[in-house]
């Protein structure tokens, strides 16, 4: 008995579903995009308004300058560190109610000894403090404490060094960037970027009353060489879009637009790896250690690092534009693009429409609706054409002909 098996049917497989662009593929494309560049003026505003607030806390509060820079008295002395030394150091000077010297600062070195930082003082108050160190210390001997005196000239000689270095500094960025691009507003923009940093970093200080120290001044060149990166960044990518601008139908603004839009996600992410770790350095220094040079350093670098990343962004590329925009070149194409685009709109406005509705029956009634093409963009030539043109096939010759 045989048996006659069936072909199976095919099985269609479900399509699978297509993969939807990322957020920064789109951004990257121009899928999506913000005009940073076109509402410069409200990032001007903000900008205006942050530094305002900077600058009225640096003339109001003033800064509080580190022992470094104002002068005072510091003492050390060898102790078994433990958590309770720096509040147990401080307690014991406090306890002597010396005037005017409730800015105290009390840190660790390493696990075997302490360092008290206070103002000037005179000579009974300096073997006072002495005293008081060395019985919080665990009793040790008044000797063991070492005392060394910072004049107020040495802050000065150091505050006037770091101006200079500052100065330096951004002079050489300046031509290391219009080196670098070939563009002295290019320049400009980014050193107005760093100041915007720089005054918003030091306004923060003033407004939280930490102090200025040394670690300080490192943290602020460590944000400025961050910031400076930051902007290249942006700058070499609005180098590339305006390559072959004035075959292009874009402006300048645009195309910086695009590029500020195409490295939108790569400062953010940047951003974000860089503050995280120092988010932790400043929060271990503020609410762990109370003081030191954790303190100080962590802060200069996490308002340093959200303000780089700010102002390249929506104060360097904006500028950028603007200033670029301004060119006579620049003012050219833009008018060229406009009458472009005017003469795009008239020649739509009068061409008239060659597509018509036709209607496709089948007995009954009518099946779909569809739009006649004409014969001419298909190719089709009609008969009364041919006719009128004369064609003549080709005669061809017989074999004996062609053996000849």
């Amino acid at each position: 008995m045989s048996t006659t098996s069936t072909p199976e049917a095919p099985v269609d497989k479900p399509t699978p579903p297509k993969k939807k662009a990322s957020f920064a593929h789109r951004l990257y494309t121009g899928e999506v995009e913000y005009d940073f560049v076109g509402k410069r003026k409200r990032w001007y505003i903000l900008s205006g308004v942050l530094l305002t607030i900077s600058l009225l806390a640096i003339a109001i509060l003033g800064l509080n300058l580190g022992i470094e820079f104002k002068g005072g008295a510091d003492f050390t002395a060898p102790v078994t560190v433990t958590a309770d030394t720096t509040d147990q150091v401080r307690t014991a000077v406090e306890a002597l109610h010396l005037p005017d010297n409730d800015d105290i600062s009390v840190t660790t070195i390493g696990d075997g000894q302490v360092r008290v930082q206070t103002r000037t003082l005179s000579v009974d108050e300096v073997t006072q403090v002495k005293a008081a160190i060395a019985q919080a210390a665990g009793g040790i001997s008044v000797d063991e404490v070492a005392y060394s005196l910072i004049g107020a000239s040495w802050g000065s000689m150091i505050t006037q060094q770091a101006i200079i270095a500052l100065v330096v500094f951004l002079v050489l960025v300046s031509l290391l960037i219009w080196a670098y691009f070939r563009n002295y507003k290019m320049a400009i923009a980014a050193v107005v970027a760093l100041l915007h940093d720089l005054v918003v970093t030091v306004g923060i200080y003033a407004l939280v009353g930490f102090s200025v120290t040394p670690a300080t001044l490192i943290g602020v060149l460590t944000i400025l060489g961050y910031s400076l990166y930051d902007t290249v960044v942006v700058f070499d990518k609005v180098r590339e879009n305006v390559a072959d601008l004035k075959n292009s139908r874009f402006t300048y603004s645009e195309a910086a637009n695009a590029a500020v839009n195409q490295v939108l996600i790569r400062s953010i992410n940047t951003t974000i790896l860089g503050v995280l770790p120092v988010a932790a350095l400043t929060f271990t220094g503020v609410f762990v250690l109370g003081t030191g040079p954790l303190k100080d350093l962590g802060l200069a670098l996490l308002v340093g690092m959200i303000a780089g990343a700010y102002s390249s962004i929506f104060i360097a590329a904006p500028m950028l534009a603007q200033m670029k925009e301004a060119e006579p070149e620049m003012r050219e194409h833009r008018e060229r693009l406009a009458r472009r685009a005017q003469r795009h709109d008239a020649k739509e406005a009068v061409e008239p429409v060659k597509n018509k509705a036709v209607v496709v029956h089948d007995g009954d009634g009518p099946l779909a609706e569809v739009d006649e093409i004409e014969p001419e963009r298909l190719g089709l030539v009609s008969a009364n054409e041919l006719a009128r043109q004369n064609r003549q096939q080709p005669q061809r010759s017989t074999r004996a002909k062609r053996k000849k």
